[in-house]
């Protein structure tokens, strides 16, 4: 099977197994889990239900579910892969894909990170930009003209209109690296002095 045919495979399962897409879908990080507990009428499946490959991490539940909040649907992805358990990027990017050929327009994305900025430790940020240390990219493997441009321009990845919808919260670079350690002294030096946050 292509990966086309994979994605599209995943998006026909969540269709039958949720029927209509809803507007948003969030993807909850490690120790964000609880937050499906707020969702009224909640219900999940394992994420090989749609076709996705579970996820190994602990504190990630490896479920797909909708709920409402205030009367909102939204999908939610408890957990996701890493390329640290050994997943290709476009294995770990299928989910999101699967996701927009289903009809899902809105994506948040959550992560618990290291923060590097004092004053950003410990707090909830928005993030404005990245810098990819991680040596691999999602568009990498076969071109895909079905899901978009090969070289999208990403210089405003992060929406300044939804940023703007959150004006409490600082914004922040986030640093991707290939984990799944943390950072030694020497590298978390080298990353506040590329712009990282």
């Amino acid at each position: 099977m292509t990966e086309l045919e994979q994605i599209d495979a995943c998006a026909t399962k969540l269709q039958a197994i949720f029927h209509a897409p809803p507007p948003i879908a969030l993807v909850l990080g490690s120790g964000l889990g609880g937050f499906t507990s707020a969702l009224q009428r909640y219900q999940e499946h394992p994420r090989e239900d749609v076709g996705l490959p579970p996820t190994g991490v602990a504190g990630h539940s490896g479920k797909i579910g909708i709920g409402y909040l205030e009367d909102r649907p939204m999908l939610v992805l408890s957990g996701r892969l890493h390329a640290y358990e050994g997943h290709s990027m476009m294995a770990i990017a299928r989910s999101v894909r699967a996701l927009a050929r289903w009809g899902v327009k809105g994506l948040v994305l959550t992560s618990a990170t290291g923060g590097i900025r004092g004053q950003l430790v410990g707090s909830l940020v928005k993030v404005c930009d990245h810098i990819n240390l991680s040596g691999q990219n999602p568009l990498y493997g076969p071109n895909l003209p079905e899901l978009g441009l090969r070289f999208p321009d990403i210089s405003q990845l992060y929406s300044l209109r939804l940023r703007q919808l959150l004006p409490e919260l600082p914004e922040g670079v986030y640093a991707a690296m290939p984990g799944p350690s943390y950072e030694t002294p020497a590298e978390i030096r080298m990353l506040s002095g590329m712009g990282a946050d």
